[in-house]
């Protein structure tokens, strides 16, 4: 038997035995499943994966095929300022819990799943990508927190996609509401201009395309203020990738 058949036997014998004393379970629901970073067939089945035909522009779903370039009426009327933006499913009740215990329950093991989620759903944003940068926290959220999800995802998909990812390159210059109950202006003045390209990195950024990462697109508020900052500092264009983003009917 070789080096590498030993040594891989070796992890098979220790994963055996660490699933017997921990067996891993459901992202979402939490019941046992095969594999670490998984989600079982019930809740996978609940999923609304996003796919084509969608707006060129944010990623909006669309029921009919109208053509790779077509864009959904929101973004004719308000162009956003990135270029591209694409999600990994709806944000509904199938896919609240897989988030919020993400976001505010420390299932950070569920990380590495969504990194490859996301290099799956955004895999043309991320192959054009120079850079990756999550949208960050307000230093004394995150202190409150511990953690900031988004830098965990951008984390998970620069691993997963091979490319450089920038945790701390957005700072977020004042603490901001949350977003929660604000309606879509609120949202956009909540945030605007909150967001800024740390001085050390401007170099960097100058003539990149840099893919953001977030957890959930809602309005698109937070990613457009995100996106103008980068722009501000010299960047080239600018993709969002976010785990879930909120489907509304045109």
């Amino acid at each position: 038997m070789t080096a590498a058949a030993i040594l891989g036997f070796g992890k098979r014998l220790g994963r055996a035995a660490l699933d017997a004393l921990l067996p891993p379970l459901c992202l979402s629901c939490q019941a046992i499943v095969d594999q670490p970073g998984a989600v079982c067939a019930a809740c996978w089945a609940k999923l609304s994966f996003l796919g084509a035909p969608m707006c060129r522009r944010c990623g909006l779903p669309f029921p009919h095929d109208v053509g790779a370039e077509a864009e959904c009426a929101a973004c004719i009327a308000d162009p956003p300022p990135w270029d591209r933006a694409r999600a990994v499913f709806a944000y509904d009740g199938a896919s609240r819990g897989l988030l919020l215990g993400f976001k505010h329950a420390d299932r950070l093991h569920a990380a590495p799943a969504f990194g490859r989620w996301l290099a799956r759903a955004g895999a043309d944003l991320a192959e054009d990508a120079d850079i990756i940068a999550p949208v960050p926290l307000h230093w004394l959220r995150l202190a409150l927190r511990r953690y900031n999800q988004a830098a965990l995802l951008a984390l998970a998909l620069g691993a997963a996609a091979g490319r450089t990812c920038i945790p701390d390159l957005l700072k977020r210059t004042r603490r901001t509401p949350s977003q929660g109950r604000l309606s879509r202006a609120e949202r956009q003045k909540n945030v605007a201009g909150a967001f800024r390209v740390r001085a050390r990195y401007h170099d960097q950024v100058a003539g990149k395309r840099v893919l953001i990462v977030d957890d959930v697109l809602t309005t698109g508020a937070t990613a457009r203020a995100s996106a103008k900052a980068l722009l501000a500092a010299g960047a080239a264009t600018a993709d969002v990738v976010t785990l879930a983003r909120v489907v509304r009917a045109e």
